[in-house]
């Protein structure tokens, strides 16, 4: 699973993306931390669209 976050400190014209991937159960649940990294905008908007033409799909959820 890989989550998109917008980075909380981060300057609008320098927008900064927290992605953080997870390793899942059977069932599609988050089960583990695996790693993170930050993106400036545009390199986290090629990353959606990769996947995307993966077939990942977007699941809406609010964690926290």
């Amino acid at each position: 699973m890989i989550f998109f976050e917008e980075c909380k400190n981060s300057a609008k014209p320098h927008l900064k993306i927290d992605i953080h991937l997870f390793y899942t159960n059977h069932l599609g649940e988050p089960g583990g931390y695996k790693s993170s990294e930050k993106l400036n905008i545009d390199l986290a908007w090629e990353k959606w669209h990769e996947l995307h033409q993966k077939g990942w799909t977007e699941v809406a959820h609010n964690y926290g």
